[in-house]
């Protein structure tokens, strides 16, 4: 009875012996199989690093970064005079609305985009720049008015307002969206990137919606 016993003890020692082996072996099979990233190897230790090297990569800008603020501040504040004016001219309260949305959408990012210029020891585009066209370069090319355009928006009232508004809009929407695609693709400021990215879609979304209140939807 005792020998069965002790026979008994030594095979449940060796299985368990086995078992410890077998997980050493599986621990040490992942270490050689370039598994090191899951015990403190090379891709923890660039997870680690990862936080410390984001702001570098957000404060980090280039010409294309400049270039797409220098366009969208004259460009958002052409749509702003053009926001403007719909209180006291609009025929429709979904264009008054709508106008209103976007002024309270494209006045901060002037503002944004200004300390941007600033910060990175640019000049900001002077308040008239808007309307000065041929300084920029900017006609046609990416939605802007011409004088003669802004002066037949203030001229109409009415639902003549709303078409007008609701077409020039669209135009001037689409030259946004293409300039902010372009900051996408060339752009290094990552903050600069992402509100690239957030004029893409509200602006996208704002051109559908005008279609539609233009019966075009």
């Amino acid at each position: 009875m005792k020998r069965k016993r002790s026979l008994v003890r030594r095979t449940a020692a060796a299985v368990a012996a086995g078992a410890a082996a077998l997980t050493l072996a599986a621990c040490g099979g992942a270490n050689d199989g370039g598994g090191s990233a899951g015990h403190g190897g090379h891709n923890a230790s660039a997870s680690a690093s990862a936080p410390a090297s984001a702001p570098a990569s957000q404060g980090r800008h280039n010409a294309a970064d400049v270039a797409f603020a220098k366009g969208m501040i004259p460009h958002h504040r052409q749509a702003v005079e053009m926001a403007d004016l719909a209180p006291e001219r609009a025929g429709s309260p979904e264009v008054e609305k709508l106008a209103a949305e976007i002024k309270k959408a494209q006045d901060p990012e002037i503002r944004t985009l200004s300390g941007w210029l600033t910060s990175w020891g640019e000049e900001v585009p002077a308040d008239d720049a808007a309307m000065d066209h041929s300084t920029h370069g900017m006609e046609g090319m990416d939605g802007m008015m011409t004088d003669q355009e802004m002066r037949g928006l203030e001229d109409a009232s009415g639902e003549a307002f709303d078409t007008a508004f609701l077409e020039l809009m669209i135009k001037h929407h689409e030259g946004a969206v293409a300039m902010a695609r372009t900051e996408q693709a060339d752009g290094a400021h990552a903050p600069a990137k992402k509100m690239a990215g957030e004029i893409i879609t509200s602006q996208s979304a704002e051109i559908e919606r005008m279609n539609r209140l233009l019966g075009k939807g």
